[in-house]
């Protein structure tokens, strides 16, 4: 038979016929409700030609190509035994047949296949989600006599020959989220990561498409591994003519070995197609994760983190003047950074040590907490639980603890708790339940400040999922936001299991256009951290004004990492009506349809939310670099119900932009327009000439909204 798998314009056609590996047909367009005739149809006539020097039958790439199937591309599953096992030459020529498998409700299916001579058993399962999200992922069982290596498990899609240009991006730390472009030749692209984590160079999302494809336009199939430790993700294009995604997790030579009877489940590879380009890619992800389990409540509280305020000069008397400003400007969750905990009086000591320091805090943070919560706010901690200092009572207790050798390097001064160790994993998991248990405390800024630095991330990433989950279990209510220094940890995986992230350690708003637009693709804004910060970067000592920070910051998890109380009172006035604004706003924000526009001149970055009835709208128009031309492009506003009329305001947000021209458009002069979203989206709207790091924040309304 043929499965035919459909939801949200998306289909996924199946030959599964017959005792051969699935092959797919079709992951694409949605081809409406064929019946079985059709789909009998379509098989027989996807049947490949025979090419010229290849195997003597048509080659017919599965789901899980190998070897053994003529497959001379990347392997989707590559295992081993020991040269002396009896099983070890058929083990290296790979060829599964398929035993059986389960369809549910048309979205839903498992196939169980084998190769009973290599003894190695596979559970092949795909799901295609209500919003049209691809999951795949493979469970490899061994069933020899003797133990099984698994170098590789990860599900192979093959794309069309029109999909020939890819995206994917790299970065470092504070300049996460940069974007490479290139075009789909013959051989793999390739994207490893070895970090123990994604890292700031993460491909994060690697996209083939139509060329020339953009955020609104082009056809686009993407991948992305659900994985917080090492990740493989590549493209290839065979010299038969054949492309093919793959994302998954990066296993180290010997690193998952199964014993007779065990198992291996791979993390599931993310897929999403897109008919319009990028935003496609998010309007089918963001609502996917917007109803998973551990979403966090909207509208997002507004944060305060004292990091970029004291640093670690803590005390209750230097917190309570940002208390108290924090409470003027609106604020509702202050969160107490790093610094707090027995010993740590700069970066080079007392991870591990999750006691509150009595230097510091004589009467511990009860007295800070009910300041806070007086204030009208909840309390939010930071802690780095994965890691562990050497000058630490912790380490010094138990070096068993650390991972790997002791003469392995640090990274900040500090290395990794090995959560491998039921005994460190207990350790972290009763001082964090003993802090929360203790103190009302609603949020854990959770970070990870350095690479895990070892052969494979396996057993680790395992680990910390469990950790994670037994925490959120003991204390359902408490919010954990995911920060790796800054956004070296943003995959689906791990959000799963958190209410917020931190994309980058960079409050500077020009980075930060960036980052947000690639961390945005796959991640709501609710769930991405925005913080203003001060008018100086402390990460790039670049100066920015009030108006481009807050504009950039209003969108998202808005926060402020900023001594509030050392700000002017006309400052903390700025801020208390951005504070405002984002709150009128937030609902907005935090629950619409995020769309990015396609701009003639790269300096000019257009992106909005716009409400799922397409009455409301917010719109920035910034300037990441010096404009092309003396006229600017007109902006086109996406997404909008092209019946339906809008009434186009500039928002006051931190002031009025810098403009290079005396003159702003008519219509911006006059206090804004009238224009039918058809108008708004093909023909846009004139623009002033912004100075480069500026931004114009437009509100949009229907008419009789």
């Amino acid at each position: 038979m043929t499965t035919h798998l459909r939801a949200a314009g998306v289909s996924v056609i199946l030959d599964d016929r017959g005792a051969e590996v699935p092959v797919l047909l079709h992951w694409g367009r949605d081809l409406g409700p064929l019946d079985e005739q059709s789909l009998a149809q379509l098989t027989a006539a996807s049947v490949p030609a025979v090419p010229p020097s290849s195997i003597d039958s048509p080659l017919r790439v599965s789901l899980i190509p190998t070897v053994g199937e003529g497959w001379t591309g990347r392997p989707a599953l590559s295992v081993w035994r020991s040269p002396s096992s009896q099983s070890a030459a058929q083990a290296r020529a790979l060829r599964l047949t398929a035993r059986s498998h389960e369809p549910r409700g048309g979205t839903e299916v498992s196939y169980s296949l084998a190769d009973d001579g290599a003894g190695v058993g596979v559970r092949l399962d795909l799901e295609l989600t209500p919003q049209g999200v691809l999951r795949s992922r493979l469970t490899v069982t061994n069933l020899g006599d003797d133990d099984l290596g698994v170098d590789t498990a990860v599900p192979v899609l093959p794309i069309p020959e029109r999909a020939r240009e890819l995206l994917d991006f790299t970065g470092l730390w504070a300049r996460e989220g940069r974007p490479i472009r290139r075009i789909l030749e013959h051989g793999v692209h390739a994207r490893e990561s070895r970090h123990g984590r994604g890292g700031h160079d993460s491909a994060f999302v690697l996209s083939a498409g139509t060329t020339g494809f953009g955020w609104e336009t082009g056809e686009v199939w993407g991948v992305h591994a659900a994985w917080s430790g090492d990740t493989d993700v590549w493209a290839e294009r065979s010299s038969l003519g054949i492309s093919t995604l793959g994302a998954g997790e990066l296993l180290a030579p010997g690193e998952v070995i199964l014993p007779p009877g065990g198992s291996y489940t791979s993390p599931w590879t993310v897929a999403v197609y897109s008919s319009h380009g990028l935003n496609g890619i998010s309007d089918r992800v963001h609502p996917w994760v917007r109803t998973w389990t551990a979403a966090p409540g909207i509208p997002r509280p507004v944060v305060l983190n004292t990091w970029e305020a004291v640093y670690f000069r803590q005390s209750l008397d230097a917190l309570v003047p940002l208390v108290e400003a924090a409470r003027d400007v609106g604020v509702e969750r202050f969160v107490l950074d790093d610094g707090w905990f027995r010993g740590r009086s700069d970066d080079r000591r007392a991870l591990g040590d999750w006691s509150v320091d009595a230097s510091t805090w004589p009467d511990g943070l009860g007295p800070l907490i009910r300041l806070v919560r007086d204030a009208g706010m909840e309390f939010g901690l930071w802690v780095e639980p994965e890691m562990i200092s050497v000058d630490s009572e912790a380490a010094r207790a138990h070096p068993e603890w650390v991972l790997g050798r002791a003469d392995d390097p640090e990274w900040r001064f500090q290395r990794v708790l090995d959560l491998t160790v039921p005994s460190a994993a207990d350790h972290v998991f009763h001082a964090l339940d003993a802090l929360l248990s203790s103190y009302d405390i609603a949020y854990l800024k959770w970070d990870h400040n350095r690479d895990l630095l070892i052969a494979g991330s396996h057993a680790q990433t395992t680990a910390v999922y469990a950790l994670i989950d037994r925490l959120r279990a003991a204390h359902p209510g408490v919010e954990i936001e995911s920060c790796a220094s800054g956004g070296a940890r943003l995959d689906l995986g791990i959000l799963s299991r958190v209410q917020r992230v931190w994309p980058s350690d960079t409050n500077d708003p020009l980075e930060r256009q960036r980052i947000i637009a690639s961390a945005g693709i796959l991640l709501p804004p609710e769930y991405l951290g925005a913080h203003v910060g001060d008018a100086r970067a402390h990460t790039t000592a670049r100066h920015a004004d009030a108006s481009f920070r807050f504009a950039t910051a209003l969108f998202g998890s808005a926060g402020i990492e900023w001594d509030l109380s050392r700000a002017s009172p006309a400052e903390r006035a700025q801020v208390g009506e951005w504070v405002s604004q984002h709150k009128r706003l937030r609902a907005l924000l935090h629950s619409g349809r995020t769309v990015r526009a396609d701009t003639a001149d790269p300096a000019q970055v257009v992106h909005g939310v716009v409400d799922e009835r397409r009455r409301h709208a917010v719109f920035s128009v910034a300037m990441v670099g010096s404009a092309a031309g003396a006229l600017p492009p007109a902006v086109r506003f996406p997404g909008l119900d092209p019946d339906v009329v809008y009434d186009v305001r500039a928002l006051d947000i931190g002031g009025a932009p810098v403009t290079i021209a005396d003159q702003p458009p008519p219509w911006l002069a006059s206090g804004g327009a009238r224009l039918a979203g058809g108008l708004l989206a093909e023909t846009g709207l004139p623009m002033p000439l912004l100075a480069p790091q500026q931004a114009l924040v437009l509100e949009l309304l229907a008419i009789g909204s």
